[in-house]
C-alpha cells in the first residue's frame, strides 16, 4: 500500500536545472517530481547497502592472469563466498588481463568482506562495486 505523496520544496543551481530540463525533454518525461523521485530511489538504492542489509549487485574485477596464482585465487575465494554469489562470467580482454563480473546477493557485511578479501589478491589491478539495497 503506497502512502499519500508529500510536498517539498528543493533549490538546486540554475546549471544543474537546464541539464535536467535538456535531458527530460531529449527522452520525453514531462514531469519533474517523475525525475526528483527516481533520482532519490537511486540514491537510496546506492548508499542503503552501506549499512546493514540486504543487497544485490555486481563486482568487476581487473586483474593480471599472469602474475602468481591470481586465477587460482581469486576462483578459491569465489568457492569461499559461493553463498552470496549468484553468477559470474569471465571476459579476456587482451593476452595479459581478465574482467570477472560477480554477481552477488546477501547480506552487505558478507560482501564488504568478500571485497576486502578481493583487493588483498597479489595481481588484482582494479575493483568496481554496484550494489544496491533489494529493500526500497
Amino acid at each position: 500500500m503506497s502512502s499519500k505523496p508529500m510536498r517539498i520544496g528543493v533549490y538546486i543551481p540554475k546549471e544543474l536545472a537546464e541539464e535536467i530540463t535538456r535531458i527530460m525533454n531529449e527522452i520525453g518525461i514531462d514531469s519533474v517530481s517523475k525525475v526528483v523521485q527516481e533520482g532519490l530511489r537511486l540514491y537510496i538504492a546506492e548508499y542503503r547497502w552501506r549499512t546493514e542489509g540486504d543487497v544485490v549487485g555486481a563486482i568487476g574485477i581487473i586483474y593480471d592472469h599472469e602474475v602468481g596464482h591470481v586465477d587460482e585465487e581469486l576462483t578459491d575465494l569465489q568457492h569461499k563466498y559461493i553463498d552470496i554469489i549468484v553468477s559470474s562470467l569471465h571476459i579476456h580482454l587482451d593476452l595479459r588481463n581478465c574482467l570477472i563480473i560477480i554477481i552477488v546477493r546477501g547480506l552487505s557485511k558478507t560482501i564488504k568482506k568478500f571485497l576486502e578479501d578481493i583487493e588483498k589478491i597479489r595481481g588484482v589491478k582494479m575493483v568496481r562495486l554496484m550494489l544496491m539495497s533489494r529493500q526500497l
